[in-house]
C-alpha cells in the first residue's frame, strides 16, 4: 500500500467533523481512512455515507487490534464490469444438471439411454425452464429493486445441484449499504412477489398441460416413492382451472412443469423465514426495526418443535419432513446469530409497504406444507 496524493481522494467536511483521520492509504480501488472516530461504527457510517455516496463510494468501518477506526471507501458499481463468467457458468451447469434430473427423475428417462444418447435429456426442457424461470425471476426480482435503489447488487447465482431438482436455488450477493427502511423492503419483498407471479404462471401452464404418462417399467419396480405434497396455493390454482392435482389411475400423475411450481411455493416459504438476511428477515426488520431480532429468536424455536411433533405425534421418519424442518431449525438459529441487514436511516415505513409486507406473508402462508415430503410404498 502507498498513500495517496490528497486530490485522489474524497474527504467531505461530514468526515472531518466526527473522525480523527491520521493517515489515508490507498490498496487497489479500496481508499482506507485510518483515525478515531468520536461516534460509534453505525452513527459512523450514518454521517459519512451519503457525502461519500454522492462522490461514487461506498463505505464500512472496521476496527483494527490496535484500536485504530478504518473507514474503507470502495467505488460504486452501477453496472456490469464485463462479462460476469462465474454466473454465466454457474448458470450453464445448473442447466446441465437440472435437465439431467429432470430427465431420469421426473420424465423417467433411463439413465443408459442418456448415456447412449446425452441429447435424450433435453426431453426435461420443460422442467429445467419452469425451474430455472421460477428462480432467476425471484433474485432478479431483488437486482431490479436494488438498482432501482442504488444499492450495489450481483447478477444472481443459481446453484447446481443433484436430486430431487438439479439445483439449490439462486442467491444474489448485496455488496452496498442499505440506505433506508424502504429500500430494504422494496428490494426484499421484490423477489417474494416477482417468483411468486412466475410460479403461479407456471403453475398454471403444467395443469392446463394435463397428466404425465409413468412407463410401465416405472410402475412394476416396486419399493418406496417420495411423495410432494401440495401446497394450499396449488390446490387453490388446481380448483379454479378445475385441473386435477392427482390421478387414481397410476399410470398417470402431474406434468413435470407442476413440479416446477412445486419448487418455487416451497423456495418462497423458505426464503420468508424471518430470520437473518433472508427475504423474510429483511421484510420484517423494514417493518417493525431492530423488534425484527425478537422475532427471529422465536423461528427456530418454531421449526424444531414442528420437527418434533411430525417425529413423536405423526411418527413421521427423518426423511419425512422432519430431518428438513430440524436442518432449518439449525440454519435458520446460524443465520439469525448473525443479523439483519442494516439500513443507514432507520425511518419507519408507512402504511402502504406495512400492508404489501403482510400480503406477501399470507401468500406465504398459502405455500406452506407441515409436510412438504413423504414416503410411501408402491
Amino acid at each position: 500500500m502507498s498513500e495517496t496524493a490528497e486530490a485522489d481522494y474524497p474527504r467531505p467536511p461530514e468526515l472531518d467533523a466526527v473522525f480523527h483521520c491520521s493517515e489515508i492509504r490507498r490498496d487497489d480501488d479500496r481508499i482506507l481512512y485510518y483515525g478515531i472516530s468520536d461516534v460509534g461504527e453505525r452513527e459512523l457510517v450514518r454521517r459519512v455515507w451519503p457525502a461519500f455516496r454522492e462522490a461514487g463510494y461506498e463505505v464500512q468501518v472496521v476496527t483494527t487490534d490496535s484500536g485504530l477506526d478504518v473507514i474503507v471507501a470502495r467505488p460504486y458499481a452501477d453496472g456490469l464490469d464485463g462479462v460476469p463468467w462465474l454466473n454465466v457458468g454457474l448458470f450453464v451447469a445448473t442447466v446441465v444438471t437440472t435437465l439431467l434430473v429432470g430427465a431420469t427423475a421426473w420424465y423417467y428417462v433411463p439413465f443408459s439411454t442418456i448415456q447412449e444418447n446425452p441429447l435424450s435429456v433435453l426431453q426435461a426442457w420443460p422442467f429445467t425452464a419452469a425451474v430455472l424461470g421460477v428462480l432467476l425471476t425471484h433474485e432478479l426480482g431483488h437486482y431490479a429493486l436494488g438498482r432501482y435503489h442504488g444499492v450495489d447488487v450481483s447478477l444472481p447465482y443459481v446453484i447446481p445441484f443433484i436430486l430431487p431438482f438439479g439445483t439449490m436455488g439462486a442467491i444474489i450477493r448485496m455488496r452496498g449499504q442499505m440506505p433506508d427502511r424502504e429500500a430494504l423492503f422494496d428490494i426484499g419483498v421484490a423477489g417474494p412477489l416477482a417468483g411468486l407471479a412466475a410460479t403461479i404462471v407456471v403453475t398454471v401452464v403444467g395443469l392446463l398441460l394435463g397428466p404425465f404418462t409413468v412407463p410401465q417399467s416405472v410402475l412394476g419396480g416396486g419399493g418406496q416413492v417420495i411423495v410432494f405434497n401440495n401446497p394450499p396455493l396449488l390446490d387453490l390454482i388446481a380448483a379454479a382451472l378445475n385441473q386435477p392435482t392427482g390421478y387414481t389411475d397410476p399410470t398417470k400423475t402431474a406434468h413435470p412443469v407442476v413440479m416446477g411450481a412445486w419448487v418455487g411455493m416451497f423456495f418462497t416459504v423458505l426464503n420468508l423465514l424471518p430470520v437473518g438476511q433472508l427475504d423474510g428477515g429483511h421484510i420484517v426488520r423494514a417493518m417493525v426495526g431492530r423488534r425484527q431480532e425478537t422475532v427471529a429468536a422465536f423461528v427456530p424455536t418454531a421449526l424444531f418443535g414442528i420437527a418434533a411433533y411430525l417425529y413423536f405425534v405423526r411418527g413421521l421418519g427423518l426423511n419425512e419432513s422432519v430431518g428438513l424442518w430440524a436442518f432449518w431449525g439449525l440454519f435458520s438459529a446460524f443465520i439469525a446469530y448473525r443479523g439483519p441487514a442494516e439500513p443507514i436511516d432507520d425511518t419507519a415505513l408507512g402504511p402502504k409497504r406495512i400492508a404489501v409486507g403482510v400480503f406477501t406473508f399470507a401468500l406465504g402462508l398459502l405455500c406452506f406444507m407441515l409436510v412438504p415430503i413423504q414416503v410411501t410404498t408402491i
